[in-house]
């Protein structure tokens, strides 16, 4: 048996009429950037989430840099975010003149708010708050720590489509949020695209001019933005999937449960647990364990695919070897050595995942 990390091949094949109609649709039109597709989907994403604002764009990493260049931090000031992420989250931040400063993560992955708080100093501005994994951040905390020091939260959801918090969902809970849609994620696009959400029309307004030149008009240009836009084809696809993205979101909560279920009794690795205030979206199913890069080769050659998310943290990368003097985060740095993802999808039936759990006992029982 073979179980792919991730099949976008089956999820299209799933919804192809779907999607062929759309796309077709669209060059027929012949409306390929800003198309009507586009309207439709920031109309549809902010209804979904319940917010007032959805702004599209070119890719998640644009998004978070958009959602920070709009509420106009002091640039120098100090911007604290999780260790463990993908370097877009702390890119945003540098490409506003920020600084990044990492502080440790909780056992579920998330920011730990005791470390972030522990970093603020006068010259701190915001927090920036991922959903990594797919499993909300405490943000009720964070929220508290944000309010008593005067600084800004922001959500970075690019891996949270769908997900709750205490039954909100994730990118209504601060002052803005990024998501992605890049091809393998929850909610993926045909390629790269991004959008930003907000509550707040002024900023709103000025995310989404930012994001096509700094112009209000054709050819009238307030400031000088970047070239930021969602295409209408990416637009045409999203429309499709995010009518199943919560019967996605079901079925990645119970691939997790089977999971959990199966491994529990394994010593030698540590799981992800269910928490009952959130909805998880599962983007990765991330285990912990101190042999992993054996047990790694060892589902390779049984023909399973796993994902390392991510081999190194933050403070750990080159880019920003000298802000190591920042990092609250021990937990963080080791554990960025034991994670590995294992397949999550709506593509994975009970017989994969039972495969998957059999064959991760069957390695520690040979490897004891």
């Amino acid at each position: 048996m073979e179980v792919k990390f991730l099949d976008l091949k089956k999820q299209y094949s799933l919804l192809k009429n779907e999607i062929d109609s759309a796309v077709q649709t669209v060059f027929a039109d012949a409306a390929f950037i800003k198309g009507k597709e586009v309207e439709k989907f920031e109309e549809s994403f902010a209804n979904y989430c319940g917010v007032s604002h959805c702004i599209s764009c070119g890719n998640g990493t644009d998004a978070l840099t958009v959602l920070l260049k709009v509420h106009n931090l002091p640039k120098g000031s100090e911007v604290i975010l999780p260790a463990n992420t993908f370097i877009a989250t702390a890119e945003a931040a540098v490409s506003n003149g920020l600084k990044p400063v990492f502080a440790d993560i909780k056992e579920d992955f998330t920011i730990s708010p005791e470390s972030a708080e522990s970093l603020i100093n006068p010259n701190t501005s915001a927090i920036i708050a991922v959903h990594l994994y797919g499993h909300p951040a405490d943000m009720e905390p964070l929220k508290k720590i944000a309010e008593k020091h005067d600084l800004k939260l922001f959500e970075d959801a690019a891996q949270a489509h769908g997900a709750l918090y205490r039954g909100k969902k994730v990118g209504t809970l601060a002052d803005g949020a990024g998501f992605s849609f890049y091809p393998g994620k929850v909610l993926g696009a045909a390629g790269d695209a991004g959008a930003v959400l907000l509550n707040d029309e002024e900023k709103a307004l000025k995310a989404k001019m930012f994001c096509n030149h700094g112009r209000s008009l054709k050819y009238f240009h307030e400031f000088a933005g970047i070239n930021s836009r969602m295409d209408t084809l990416q637009a045409a696809v999203l429309n499709v999937k995010l009518k199943h993205l919560d019967e996605w979101v079901e079925a990645r909560n119970r691939v997790a449960k089977m999971y959990i279920e199966q491994l529990s009794g394994v010593s030698e690795i540590v799981l992800p647990e269910i928490h009952p205030e959130t909805l998880d979206a599962w983007h990765l199913f991330v285990i912990k364990t101190e042999k992993r890069d054996h047990l790694q080769e060892y589902l390779k050659n049984c023909g399973i695919e796993t994902g390392i998310h991510y081999p190194l943290s933050l403070p750990e990368q080159p880019a920003f070897a000298s802000h190591m003097s920042y990092c609250g985060g021990y937990r963080a740095l080791k554990e960025s050595h034991t994670l590995l993802s294992l397949p999550i999808g709506e593509h994975l039936n009970a017989e994969e995942v039972v495969f998957v759990s059999e064959k991760i006992k069957e390695f520690f029982v040979k490897n004891i």
